[in-house]
């Protein structure tokens, strides 16, 4: 069985989906773990949830960065556990200096809420035809200096690009990882297609499905 930890934190709203979605459909033992407390890295997958940490205050991510639980993300990310940021999650890695670059205001400067195309790269470059997931963020506009995009490419750390770029982000990009390869952020969010519903394609549960199983075979 996977052991799985969701970090929380005040404004976290896509935690207990998250952690819900983990036990229903891969059958993992999940914690919830407050950004006030420590953890010994025990867990084989930490998850960082959607949402607006502190509210958003400062910059997205900026204060959750600096938790108590987050200096003990960095001890488990040394000892090479596998990290996932999702949309909230990602801006918080960014700050944390976990993964590359920013997330910054969309291109429209106007909240974005919708199924979005994607490519897979890289680890994900099977993914299937039709391939998409939802988005819902304000701040999902990606950027980082000309050296670390092209470092970036280079080590093909993008694993995700919008085929349709909704926010701006430069090289398209929706995902990524670190060097290592074991801390990834993506702003969609692919516990949102794991459930069928009477608005979303009939095959969007399938894109839900394939994300979590393929994190979960590179454990």
């Amino acid at each position: 069985m996977i052991k799985a930890a969701v970090l929380v934190f005040p404004g976290s709203n896509c935690d207990r989906d998250l952690g819900e979605s983990l036990v229903r459909f891969f059958s993992c033992q999940v914690q919830y773990i407050w950004h006030k407390e420590s953890f010994f890295a025990e867990h084989d997958i930490y998850f960082l949830p959607g949402g607006f940490s502190y509210g958003d205050y400062l910059r997205s991510g900026a204060l959750a960065a600096h938790t108590r639980s987050m200096s003990s993300l960095r001890e488990a990310v040394a000892k090479g556990r596998m990290v996932v940021g999702i949309c909230n999650g990602f801006q918080i890695l960014t700050e944390s200096k976990l993964l590359p670059g920013a997330l910054l205001r969309n291109k429209s400067l106007k909240h974005i809420c919708k199924d979005v195309p994607l490519k897979g790269e890289n680890e994900f470059q099977d993914a299937p035809n039709g391939f998409s997931l939802p988005i819902s963020h304000s701040e999902g506009n990606y950027i980082a200096p000309y050296e670390i995009l092209q470092e970036i490419e280079e080590n093909r750390q993008v694993l995700f690009r919008y085929r349709e770029n909704p926010n701006g982000s430069l090289h398209d990009i929706a995902g990524l990882c670190d060097k290592s390869r074991r801390v990834i952020g993506l702003m969609p969010h692919p516990e949102r297609a794991l459930f069928p519903t009477k608005d979303k394609r009939e095959d969007m549960p399938l894109f839900g499905r394939y994300f979590f199983e393929k994190i979960f075979s590179l454990l």
